[in-house]
């Protein structure tokens, strides 16, 4: 398995403890007689930088999709800042501060970077329909212009200045899936949730990427929760992991504890030796 290597983060999760940002509590998730989750419970605690890993089918995406809203649980609750979620649509969850970066990307390829990235803070927008037609003689025009301003920050961290006016659909996959973060990071969300942000990148490319998700929970103050299958990148930049094994929750805790944890050896790693490996690899 390779991993990225990237400083590691100072020890924020134990600043962080007892101050959770979200909370699930008991969910479960079935499609018919298929479950997807079984009575999963964890937090994360603000200013935390959390992992979500485990085998293809364990469950990963669907708990990420119950924290955003694209599924509600079957059963069990979710809270964010102490507030019952459950019932909200993503839209109403965005509002409250959620932001997120899909698997597969979901870039408007015929739109430009910057317009892309200028669609993921609509939430932000104050000035309506009305409002917006007298562009000139009310706050339309100062309100874009303040959010363009914020929009170039964002591609200016992300170093993408040199494709900012370049179609989205004609960029190279990497670059897509920055431009993907940078619309997630537009919407300045309190807690991101990032589905296997470095899939399909070389080793190059998950180097800046791990980079940018570092300076994103460490100098942005964003709380991250990250689903990622390369295991040196998480046990380098993660507080805290949570393993899934067919929908339930089989381990939990910092990334030495969940690594030595003979049930991820044999649900996710697969034999001790290669686990021994990994453990070489990551020290």
């Amino acid at each position: 398995m390779s991993g990225a290597p990237v400083a590691t983060p100072p020890d924020r999760a134990g600043e962080a403890a007892g101050n959770p940002i979200f909370e699930a509590r008991n969910v479960s998730l079935r499609f018919g007689g298929v479950r997807a989750l079984t009575e999963v419970s964890f937090h994360i605690n603000k200013g935390e930088l959390f992992s979500i890993i485990g085998p293809n089918g364990a469950g990963k995406t669907s708990m990420v999709n119950c924290i955003s809203g694209r599924y509600r649980p079957t059963e069990g609750r979710v809270f964010f800042k102490g507030k019952d979620i459950t019932d909200m649509t993503p839209n109403h969850r965005a509002s409250l501060g959620i932001g997120r970066t899909f698997q597969n990307l979901a870039l408007f390829g015929h739109m430009t970077v910057l317009d892309n990235i200028m669609v993921g803070r609509h939430h932000l927008l104050k000035n309506n329909f009305l409002t917006g037609a007298l562009y000139w003689f009310t706050g339309a025009r100062q309100e874009e212009l303040a959010h363009r301003r914020e929009v170039e920050e964002i591609i200016d961290f992300l170093e993408i200045q040199h494709v900012r006016k370049a179609t989205a659909g004609t960029l190279s996959y990497g670059l897509r899936k920055r431009v993907e973060l940078a619309r997630a990071v537009a919407l300045k969300p309190d807690l991101i949730l990032l589905d296997e942000p470095m899939a399909g990148m070389n080793l190059e490319e998950k180097e800046d990427m791990a980079r940018y998700i570092v300076d994103l929970n460490e100098e942005w103050g964003m709380t991250v929760v990250m689903i990622e299958h390369d295991m040196g990148v998480v046990m380098d930049i993660s507080h805290r992991v949570m393993v899934l094994d067919f929908g339930r929750k089989i381990a939990e805790g910092s990334p030495e504890e969940v690594l030595a944890d003979p049930r991820v050896r044999t649900a996710y790693l697969g034999e001790e030796d290669e686990t021994d490996d990994v453990q070489q690899e990551v020290a």
